[in-house]
């Protein structure tokens, strides 16, 4: 409870990506997780492990529940209708609860399907984060025989780090369009910029001035200067523009803005250079299940010609879920379907407004309204954006 799938991995390989000292989960008290870092031996510059954070959030809950405050409900919610000026939520395990206030606050969802591999049976690992994702991992381990990651994003990363940890000795394959993976993070001067220095409106004005800060101080720091502006510089953009920034720019934004740590960045550039791990730009042609495995046909980017490669696995890597009409959350389908949430302009979430509601008396957090503020994935954005929808409620319910 609490975890969710960043933080519910029990491998010690798999680090935060962002420093101790920008982690805590406390809106107002910048320094409250790097002060228990460093009281157990760790450094407030340094990148935890995720299961170590793990604890800690765990740990602020038990408080919440200590207080009286806090019930948890161990349960999948199914439905939700209205019930006056509040909800009346359904859950699978048959129970019914009223509620004043509803926070839609799922977090990540699943990858979306990936169409070639229709057919290609267990092998395919649909979800690179659930227990079959697990046991295939044991299964390569002991096999050595080949793994194929579609996409080259931190899910493959962490799937890599995962692998190389169980002793895997085989050959692994990380396939995307374009094949960018995530930058480690580096010591740099910082180089900030005040708001009107920076171009709005405009994906290839912006794209510009980037390219020429980067070369003025650096790329990390031309990137980490947007920080404090990124949700107002997305809202200047207009719907085609975002589109434009999704369809062209961000997957180079991704692999610059949220990298990994220097540790995790060392060893992903130990197995490219010890040749087991293949980082490979192209397109999948066809697939086909065998007896022992699939046989991916692959055309390499500018070749005419395709491979065939044959994996004992093929995980789905491509990152969370990025249509929001394709949700797998009961909740959420219902909610949908009934008309109270809306989808954004983009159909990447829910449609919020400024207070974070996306309804009468209903609230969404986190990549639910990322339609809305584009970075609100990262914890220094989700707990300010917390803190809002708080008090929001409390103004709400005292009325």
């Amino acid at each position: 409870m609490g975890k969710g799938v960043a933080y519910s991995t029990t491998e010690g390989v798999h680090l935060l990506n962002v420093p101790a000292e920008r982690m805590s989960a406390i809106a107002g008290e910048p320094a409250h997780f790097a002060d228990r870092y460093v009281a157990e031996g760790g450094d407030r510059l340094g990148f935890a492990e995720r299961r170590f954070f793990a604890r800690y959030l765990g740990d602020i809950l038990d408080e919440c529940v200590s207080s009286g405050c806090t019930e948890l409900v161990e349960a999948t919610a199914v439905g939700g209708k209205r019930n006056g000026s509040g909800w009346q939520i359904s859950f699978d395990d048959g129970s019914i609860m009223n509620a004043e206030a509803l926070v839609l606050a799922v977090g990540n969802q699943e990858p979306d399907s990936l169409a070639p591999f229709a057919d290609a049976g267990r092998r395919f690992i649909a979800n690179p984060w659930g227990p079959d994702a697990r046991a295939a991992v044991s299964d390569l381990a002991e096999s050595g025989e080949p793994a194929l990651m579609i996409g080259t994003g931190l899910t493959m990363v962490d799937l890599a780090l995962s692998l190389d940890a169980a002793g895997y000795g085989g050959r692994m394959v990380a396939l995307s369009r374009r094949g960018l993976a995530p930058r480690a993070h580096a010591d740099y001067t910082p180089a900030p910029v005040e708001r009107d220095e920076i171009p709005t409106g405009s994906v290839s004005v912006l794209w510009r001035w980037l390219r020429k800060r980067s070369a003025q101080v650096g790329w990390r720091a031309a990137i980490d200067c947007l920080r404090p502006y990124s949700h107002s510089i997305w809202q200047s953009l207009d719907v085609d523009q975002q589109r434009r920034f999704l369809r062209h720019a961000r997957p180079w934004w991704d692999v610059h803005r949220h990298r990994i740590a220097p540790e995790v960045g060392g060893t992903i550039a130990r197995l490219v250079a010890d040749g087991q791990l293949e980082i490979v730009a192209g397109r999948i042609e066809s697939v086909r299940e065998t007896a022992n495995g699939v046989e991916v046909q692959v055309r390499r980017r500018r070749r005419q010609a395709s491979e065939t490669m044959t994996f004992a696995y093929a995980f789905n890597c491509t990152g969370p879920l990025h249509s929001i009409q394709r949700t797998k959350v009961p909740l959420l389908r219902s909610l949908l379907d009934s008309g109270d949430v809306r989808p954004d302009q983009l159909g990447i979430g829910l449609q919020v407004d400024e207070a974070n509601r996306a309804g009468d008396r209903t609230w969404a957090l986190g990549p639910l309204s990322k339609g809305r503020y584009w970075e609100i994935i990262a914890v220094p954005d989700i707990r300010e954006q917390a803190a809002a929808v708080a008090e929001d409620i409390a103004k709400e319910l005292a009325k």
